[in-house]
């Protein structure tokens, strides 16, 4: 099977529906990249995002489908420049750092170029998932401290856990095991916004702050087993 990545110049790393030139970081794929141009739900079906998601990252510049009559196509250069934003936003890279990203790789000159501008974005949401982690742990310490006065305070117990749907359980369950969550819905056959939803009321419930956060607490109130 042919790499995906194979063959990329200029022309290929970026869309040639955005009008730049430039380099893309060789990103794998688990599919091999059509060879003809694909309508609008092939190409969410390849990515597990809703068609509302290419909609979004095409009103913020990230891509920008071509016409073939009436329908709406992505050629081989957009799939690959998804692939970017795809795993990009997989780790969590807000939009706006993609978009300065993708803007730096149209500035790129060469391929290795493009692969160190990419490397070094990776190396910063490396950072920054380190200092979360940091702050996560900080955060479960305060959390057993203030269960465990609880406990040993006369009168007092530790607090109900929240009320669950099954459907929520086993979302938590999969956040807490890591998975992305475009990986969650597909798993739970839901549709991506519906599981974004979900995770949002999910947080909103343990009275977190992200999804880190309200894994940690569900640890410890044993919702989810370690």
């Amino acid at each position: 099977m042919r790499s995906d990545t194979d063959g990329l110049g200029p022309e290929d790393g970026i869309s040639a529906a955005s009008g730049h030139a430039g380099f893309l970081p060789q990103i794998s794929l688990p599919f091999e990249t059509p060879g003809k141009p694909v309508a609008i739900a092939e190409m969410a079906d390849l990515f597990g995002v809703t068609h509302r998601t290419l909609h979004f990252y095409e009103e913020k510049g990230l891509l920008a489908a071509r016409r073939s009559g009436t329908m709406r196509v992505y050629g081989a250069a957009d799939i690959r420049r998804m692939a970017v934003i795809n795993a990009c936003r997989e780790i969590g890279i807000p939009v706006a750092v993609i978009q300065e990203l993708m803007e730096e790789l149209a500035a790129a000159t060469s391929q290795a170029e493009a692969d160190d501008i990419f490397q070094s974005a990776l190396a910063r949401r490396k950072r920054e998932l380190t200092a979360d982690i940091s702050n996560i742990h900080r955060q479960m310490q305060q959390i057993e401290t203030l269960l465990s006065g609880e406990e040993e305070a006369p009168g007092t117990s530790r607090p109900a856990p929240p009320s669950l749907t099954d459907m929520e359980k086993r979302c938590l369950a999969l956040m807490a095991e890591g998975y992305s969550a475009p990986r969650i819905a597909r798993a739970l056959n839901l549709e991506f916004e519906t599981l974004r939803e979900m995770e949002d009321g999910i947080i909103e419930k343990l009275q977190a702050t992200n999804r880190y956060q309200a894994v940690a607490k569900a640890l410890l109130l044993g919702i989810v087993q370690n």
